[in-house]
């Protein structure tokens, strides 16, 4: 059976009823009257109620705005068992209006965890982007749609894409056990319908796409390239199965430092950070035959 949660909001008049699975992806609905509702039966089911003003959808739930005459104390039960019956005897949100222009695109995403304890992985089984980025807020996350949807989740602190799969970082406030499945719709509906994730022509103009090509490459000391080599090699598929990503920052041939960037759920971690920055200088001590090589890892 088709249960749902109520939820209060700062504003007192309205009220959200979250729904399990997200009923709307990437666009938001506001209906001020019935005459509005043709494409959603369940917003014009609701103003058949005497005290409804506004209904707005967006994400996995539908918010409430009710005129002063009741109180949502009153009410608020009511109505949550009016849309648990509406949506069980088969009632429809919302209406998509059919595009023959737009398929849906099959695609398979599930949930991986990390040793960062705030980053979960969602893996898809598609190529998603070619590459690697990280998104620190909304501001930085314009080369992808999909990243600026989910900056609008309020438990989203921080976006990394990379390949097949996306990195998370939530705030402390919330719980992976009650909101994974929801992100987890929210990724895959988005792909299926059409949207997306990533423009590669702005991800042109990044540090992080000029540090993959190969130009940048050539351009290094044999040393450096050497670095990169192994890092790719040994260090960099063990860190992405872990949902996090390595890069080459750079390397002082006087002081013998090299510099890297930790990213996705590498980053932020003190016991990752440690652990890597320990195991690549090891690594690179031994296998460049060189004890004074020292590493310093830096957080995306």
């Amino acid at each position: 059976m088709f249960k749902i949660n109520i939820k209060e909001t700062q504003n007192p008049s309205i009220v959200k009823f979250e729904f399990p699975d997200f009923i709307s992806y990437g666009t938001n609905f506001e209906f001020k009257n019935i005459d509005e509702t043709e494409n959603s039966p369940l917003a014009k089911q609701l103003f058949y109620l005497p005290f409804v003003k506004t209904v707005y959808i967006s994400g996995n739930f539908v918010a409430i705005e009710r005129f002063s005459i009741v109180e949502w104390n009153d009410v608020q039960e009511e109505v949550k068992q009016q849309i648990e019956e509406f949506i069980n005897k088969g009632g429809k949100v919302l209406i998509e209006k059919e595009n023959s222009s737009t398929k849906k695109i099959p695609v398979t995403v599930y949930g991986e965890t990390t040793p960062n304890p705030s980053v979960l992985k969602f893996v898809a089984n598609k190529m998603l982007t070619k590459t690697a980025v990280e998104f620190k807020n909304i501001d930085e996350a314009k080369p992808s749609p999909l990243a600026i949807e989910l900056f609008k989740l309020p438990f989203v602190k921080e976006v990394f894409m990379d390949e097949n799969y996306i990195s998370i970082s939530k705030f402390d406030s919330y719980n992976w056990d009650e909101i994974s499945i929801e992100v987890r719709s929210f990724i895959k509906g988005f792909i299926e319908n059409g949207g997306t994730v990533i423009d590669e022509t702005l991800i042109s103009q990044t540090k992080e796409h000029e540090q993959q090509q190969d130009q940048y490459f050539d351009n290094l000391d044999v040393t450096s390239q050497q670095i990169i080599n192994i890092l790719e090699e040994y260090v960099k598929p063990a860190v992405q199965s872990d949902g996090g990503n390595i890069s080459f920052e750079g390397y002082d041939d006087a002081t013998k430092r090299v510099t890297v960037t930790l990213k996705g759920a590498c980053s932020g971690c003190p016991s990752s950070t440690f652990t890597l920055k320990n195991g690549i200088e090891n690594m690179l001590r031994q296998m460049l035959h060189n004890n004074d090589i020292v590493v310093e890892a830096l957080n995306g």
